[in-house]
């Protein structure tokens, strides 16, 4: 295990300013304001910090692309919207450790010389919500957030926003518009937010995990951090392991780590029944079955496996799972989160959930195999946004790996629907 993001967990009331400054807290944060914002960007692409929120897009890079003296407000978004099944790893980041958020927050607004930051915080939340609040307040007395933070000239104000619980503002853009008090949907892409942004100016959006690695960095340096991880996946990461595993929970380790490697932290499958199935990266994300132990849980290895990384939400599902039934509950998910505003996902996510449900119930055909696959080809790369993709991914993983498991369900309940055409073509 490599205990930076979460060494601060276990402390006595982490989540004060007392415990944080008691452990080397905000010390990075007088660091970065003593070098030029654009050092601190090189600092973040020469590290190779890839975004922790899914996309794994480079932080450095996103960073640069915010254009300087064009005479706009400049933002800082952080999206902690947490609210895919399975993905459970920034909750308990800000909730034991909110103020490593808050420096990595002052520090990347440092940086891209934004004045206004804001925590797109998921609504449910509300404990994470309160203890945010707590020490934003804090930080404020402190000096380390409002006017010439730390006598450096520099100022920063940072609002918590709740959101209203939609998963769609999950999405950069939906995010945006439901910060800006419109209802929350995606852009069209471009203008991208590096430009068009937060009420039209020049924004970065980043992830809890990812901005609360910042003053980590400042502090140890590129060479150390990319001692950990991968070449190209450099750094620590926070797995969360659920399911059915003996202790369930968030596992920091070096990017890379294999399931193999996870499951012993975790103590092995919870009753020693065997492993059937499980998520790399979350629902969204294709499946893995035993066979995928070993696959190096870094950006690169999980694509070259056939899925993703994705959040890095391991669900881990025993033999007593049916994976149809699985599927259709993650789809009911995505159906009900459908924002609406494109065609293929809001249909295609609807007909998905009727066909598994009329499976699951014992009227399905051997056909509905076949209009699964077909509906979802014609969701995957033409809905607005990523959500109809990752509806698709877990069903066709799925079908892959478990057909047999369809074809049964359409087999066993073949002689009951056999006796009913029977009994209505004699009705007749």
């Amino acid at each position: 295990m490599t205990p930076v993001l979460t060494r601060r967990w276990l402390s006595p009331r982490s989540w004060t300013l007392r415990t944080y400054e008691q452990l080397e807290g905000y010390v990075a944060l007088r660091r970065a304001l003593a070098a030029h914002p654009d050092q601190l960007i090189q600092l973040i692409k020469d590290s190779g910090l890839r975004g922790r929120g899914g996309a794994g897009f480079p932080t450095g890079l996103k960073w640069g692309f915010i254009p300087q003296n064009d005479g706009k407000p400049h933002y800082l978004v952080v999206n902690a919207d947490e609210g895919e099944p399975g993905t459970c790893k920034d909750v308990p980041l800000m909730m034991a450790d909110p103020h490593s958020l808050i420096e990595g927050i002052v520090i990347a607004s440092y940086a891209i010389r934004a004045n206004f930051a804001a925590i797109y915080v998921r609504g449910e939340v509300l404990h994470c919500i309160r203890r945010l609040h707590a020490a934003v307040r804090e930080a404020y007395d402190a000096g380390y957030l409002g006017r010439n933070i730390l006598g450096s000239g520099f100022d920063l104000d940072v609002v918590v926003h709740a959101g209203a619980g939609a998963y769609i503002c999950g999405e950069e853009t939906a995010l945006l518009d439901s910060l800006e008090g419109k209802r929350g949907q995606p852009r069209l892409k471009p203008p991208f937010p590096a430009t068009e942004g937060l009420y039209a100016s020049p924004t970065v959006v980043n992830n809890v995990e990812t901005i609360a690695s910042v003053p980590y960095v400042v502090l140890g340096g590129a060479p150390w951090f990319r001692a950990m991880g991968t070449e190209k996946s450099p750094g620590p990461k926070i797995y969360s392991i659920s399911g059915h595993v003996e202790r369930p929970g968030q596992y920091e380790a070096p990017m890379g780590a294999t399931l193999r490697e996870l499951l012993e932290l975790a103590g092995g499958m919870k009753g020693g029944v065997p492993l059937k199935f499980w998520t790399p990266g979350g629902s969204s994300t294709p499946l893995f079955t035993r066979e995928h132990l070993d696959v190096p849980l870094d950006f690169e290895g999980a694509a070259a496996a056939g899925s993703m990384l994705g959040t890095t939400a391991v669900q881990v599902f025993n033999e007593t799972v049916s994976v149809p039934w699985a599927v259709m509950k993650w789809t009911e998910f995505y159906k009900h989160e459908s924002c609406g505003k494109c065609t293929p996902c809001r249909e295609g996510t609807y007909w998905l959930v009727q066909i598994l449900r009329r499976m699951l119930a014992g009227e399905g055909t051997p056909a509905d195999i076949e209009t699964l696959l077909d509906i979802c080809d014609n969701i995957l790369g033409r809905s607005f946004c990523a959500l109809g993709d990752g509806a698709t991914s877990p069903i066709t993983s799925a079908i892959r790996y478990f057909r047999h498991e369809f074809v049964e369900l359409c087999e066993r309940n073949q002689p009951a629907r056999q006796a009913t055409e029977t009994a209505l073509a004699g009705a007749h």
